[in-house]
C-alpha cells in the first residue's frame, strides 16, 4: 500500500498541478474511531474535557484550535477522530479507557486518508461521487465514491478529507488518477 501511496505522490507532484489541484496521501494523520451510547454521556463529557471539542451532530465536522484533531460524524453513535499528533491520541485513549459508555479503537491501519485540495477538488469530488458527496465546510458526508463508500470532510474551502477503507483506497487511488488524466487534457 506504501508502494501505491508513493506511485500516487509522485504521479500528482506531475500532474496535480496542471489540474489545479493538490491530492496527497496524509500518512500523518492517526484515525480512531469514537462510539458511544449517547452523545450528552460522561464519555462526551470526559471528551470535551480533553480536547475542548463536542461531539459532532449529523453530518458535523470540527477541529481543535491547532487544526490537527479533527472529529467527524459517521453515525448518530460514531465519529471519526483523526489527529496529527499521536501522542495527544494515546493521551485521549487512556483518559477514555476506564468509561463504560463508550470506547476509542484505533482504526489508522484500516484506513487511509487523502487530502484534496485546490480550486477544482469540487470538480474532482463530483466526478468521483456526485455532487451529493461534496461537504461544505464543517461538513462530514458518507457517500460513495469511485463506487466505493468514503467519508468526506471538509473543515476550509478548498481543502477536504477523504476517509476510506484501507482495502479500497488503491482502488480509490486509480479513479482518482485517471480523472486527473482527463483533467490534464482539458
Amino acid at each position: 500500500m506504501a508502494e501505491e501511496a508513493s506511485r500516487l505522490d509522485e504521479y500528482l507532484a506531475a500532474v496535480g498541478a496542471v489540474a489545479g489541484l493538490s491530492v496527497r496521501v496524509d500518512e500523518a494523520l492517526e484515525v480512531a474511531t469514537l462510539r458511544y451510547f449517547a452523545p450528552q454521556g460522561e464519555f462526551a463529557a470526559v471528551l470535551r474535557e480533553i480536547t475542548g471539542l463536542t461531539l459532532p451532530g449529523a453530518q458535523e465536522a470540527a477541529s481543535a484550535p491547532d487544526g490537527q484533531l479533527i472529529l467527524a460524524w459517521r453515525s448518530p453513535t460514531e465519529t471519526l477522530c483523526l489527529d496529527g499528533n499521536p501522542a495527544r491520541l494515546v493521551q485521549i485513549a487512556a483518559r477514555l479507557a476506564s468509561l463504560e459508555d463508550g470506547c476509542l479503537v484505533s482504526l489508522t491501519g484500516g484506513l487511509q486518508v487523502l487530502r484534496v485540495t485546490g480550486e477544482r477538488s469540487a470538480d474532482l469530488l463530483c466526478r468521483l461521487g456526485g455532487t451529493g458527496s461534496i461537504p461544505r465546510p464543517g461538513e462530514a458526508r458518507r457517500s460513495r465514491m469511485a463506487d466505493v463508500p468514503v467519508l468526506a470532510v471538509s473543515l476550509t474551502a478548498g481543502e477536504t478529507l477523504l476517509v476510506v477503507d484501507r482495502a479500497y483506497s488503491e482502488h480509490l487511488i486509480g479513479w482518482i488518477r485517471e480523472t486527473l488524466l482527463d483533467f490534464a487534457d482539458a
